[in-house]
């Protein structure tokens, strides 16, 4: 294969998108891909969408934070409470939120169950739709809330990858409470049309809720135009953070129709104690109110201040470069695959138009026939026991899609 002419046309088909990086990358502003930023891997890795690789910056940021802890001196005024609060701030940008709509969870499935106590669920009778292209952990969810007696509806994919809008109408009723999905598919990377699912539930009186988490980075995403009322996400793969911290998404119109799921002290607003030598008299041990917010609703106690600290420098990186900047660059490189692999005759498992980060095939015992020769060849993707999934990341290039082509068989078989 003819590497140069493919990344000569990648390059003059995207568009440049310049950052000025943080000054702890130590490199200069560079156009995607952004390899500078990020340590050399000694593997052409094309596996994001599982787990993103730290950044040099994150690493030099998290660094800091480490001579921090241990009080050493040499960060005087070194607050992690201010880069929580610039954390949540950015993260509203990026996807189109307002800060008091948003706070900080363990994971998107804790943000999901969260949403899924706050309408009371299990409740008998009520309906909830979701389909075969949402997180694929989720399907335990939803078949225990089956099993408990809500009538749960999973739409299932067409052909070309998509789930159809048309079956999506028809499934949702008057007893609908609540339409859940994830806005790109972890499966294929399919992209629903969330303001017209949105249009669809709440015709009926039905809420939804988005999983963003192969969304958040990766495409322009604007929550709150789409009308969405609840979304969830992890750190750990688009927006180059690490694992045990993501967000929550309550829509402000509706955080005064939903229940409190539980309690946690990082709710409060104010605290008073009214039991100990010198304190102000009061009913009962302690007054407090909690904040008119989502944190005042769904925040618990501490979270991962390392998480923090890696968002700190990603979500800025993100916003300085653009991601519709991303989105248009990586675009080559999904088209080549999608192309060369379909004329091969793999089957896809993603609409061909997708814009998204992912394009994956069906490939029957795909794990045992490509495991080792993508390991010889020193090239990740996700392998699965009969499909396989490639992510495009900022770091990748035409010539880490050329490694992948020239390692996968000519034919599909």
């Amino acid at each position: 294969m003819n590497l140069t002419r493919r990344a000569v046309l990648a390059g003059a088909a995207a568009l440049p998108a310049i950052s000025k990086v943080a000054a702890a990358e130590k490199v200069a502003p560079a156009a995607l891909p952004a390899k500078a930023a990020f340590a050399r891997m000694p593997m052409t890795y094309l596996d994001a969408g599982s787990t993103h690789p730290m950044s040099l910056g994150a690493k030099a940021a998290l660094e800091e934070y480490l001579r921090y802890k241990t009080q050493d001196g040499s960060l005087p005024g070194y607050s992690i409470g201010a880069m929580e609060k610039a954390v949540i701030e950015s993260f509203g940008r990026l996807i189109g939120a307002q800060p008091d709509e948003l706070c900080f969870v363990q994971s998107t499935t804790m943000g999901e169950n969260l949403v899924l106590q706050a309408l009371g669920f299990p409740q008998a009778g009520a309906r909830i739709v979701t389909d075969v292209l949402h997180f694929f952990g989720s399907f335990y969810t939803y078949g225990e809330l089956g099993k408990a007696g809500m009538d749960v509806v999973t739409l299932p994919m067409t052909s070309e990858g998509r789930i159809d809008m048309a079956e999506l109408e028809k499934a949702v009723n008057s007893r609908t409470r609540l339409v859940s999905i994830s806005l790109v598919s972890t499966i294929n990377g399919f992209q629903h049309d969330l303001k017209r699912v949105c249009d669809i539930a709440h015709a009926h009186g039905a809420y939804v809720y988005a999983d963003v988490v192969h969304a958040a980075g990766t495409v322009p995403t604007d929550l709150r135009a789409s009308g969405v009322d609840f979304a969830a996400c992890s750190s750990y793969k688009w927006l180059m953070g690490d694992f045990g911290l993501g967000f929550l998404y309550v829509r402000r119109e509706v955080q005064d129709k939903i229940r409190r799921p539980w309690w946690g002290y990082h709710q409060l607003a104010s605290f008073r104690t009214h039991v100990f030598p010198f304190d102000e008299p009061g009913a009962g041990v302690a007054s407090y109110t909690s904040s008119p917010n989502t944190a005042g609703r769904f925040a618990m106690g501490t979270t991962s201040w390392t998480g923090v600290v890696h968002l700190n420098h990603s979500l800025s990186w993100l916003e300085k470069v653009g991601v519709a900047q991303i989105q248009t660059w990586r675009q080559p490189m999904i088209d080549t695959l999608q192309k060369e692999l379909r004329a091969r005759g793999y089957q896809p498992l993603t609409p061909l138009e997708s814009k998204t980060s992912m394009v994956a095939f069906a490939l029957k015992d795909a794990r045992a026939k490509l495991a080792e020769p993508l390991k010889a060849a020193n090239v990740r993707i996700t392998l699965s026991q009969h499909r396989f999934r490639v992510s495009v990341a900022v770091f990748n290039d035409m010539n880490d899609i050329d490694r992948l082509l020239d390692v996968l068989p000519k034919r599909a078989s």
